[in-house]
């Protein structure tokens, strides 16, 4: 009978979630460079503040449905209306300030998208499109994620400070954030 490998995970995994233990083994720190899902994690990270990537993580299917599939084009048309129905909905977080910011977050991601050609160019030219390696206990905000909630804030993005932004930048791959020990390295 064989025996099954044990796999390292990062610390911060719970491994009693199954789509914590999916979302860290296939999508975190895996270099993303879809537009839309770019997108998503950006106003996915805003909506996190003050609460657990875990508790965003479970509600994500019921994000993508609320918010039209991520479609910054429609997002950015969401009007008084849209928003109190976002207000009621109890399968996303009911955040007046957050919900605003997503709205004005795709208007600026439109605008760098037409700007850069696509937000992938954008976002991946801080780093001259190479991933940067250092482990997610080292720190909460970097020089890198200084730089760009800075860019993004002048922008006129909200809910994008240092902190949501360097956990952004681990989310879609740019930072590779892995702890040492971690297989997914």
């Amino acid at each position: 009978m064989c025996k099954e490998k044990l796999v390292n995970r990062c610390s911060w995994v719970n491994m009693k979630n199954p789509l914590y233990v999916q979302y860290h083994d296939s999508e975190w720190g895996v270099p993303l460079h879809d537009d839309r899902r770019l997108f998503e994690m950006l106003i996915l990270e805003g909506f996190q503040a003050g609460l657990t990537w875990e508790c965003i993580l479970n509600k994500r299917e019921n994000f993508r449905c609320a918010f039209d599939g991520f479609d910054p084009e429609i997002i950015s048309r969401y009007d008084d209306i849209k928003c109190a129905e976002l207000l009621n909905d109890e399968g996303i977080i009911r955040n007046r300030l957050k919900i605003k910011a997503a709205v004005q977050n795709s208007s600026a991601f439109l605008k760098i998208q037409k700007e850069y050609g696509s937000f992938d160019r954008y976002i991946w030219g801080f780093t001259d499109g190479k991933v940067v390696y250092e482990s997610c206990d080292i720190r909460t905000t970097s020089p890198l994620s200084d730089q760009i909630s800075k860019d993004l804030k002048k922008r006129g993005m909200k809910f994008v400070g240092s902190t949501i932004i360097y956990s952004y930048l681990q989310a879609v791959g740019i930072i590779n954030g892995h702890e040492k020990d971690c297989d997914f390295m």
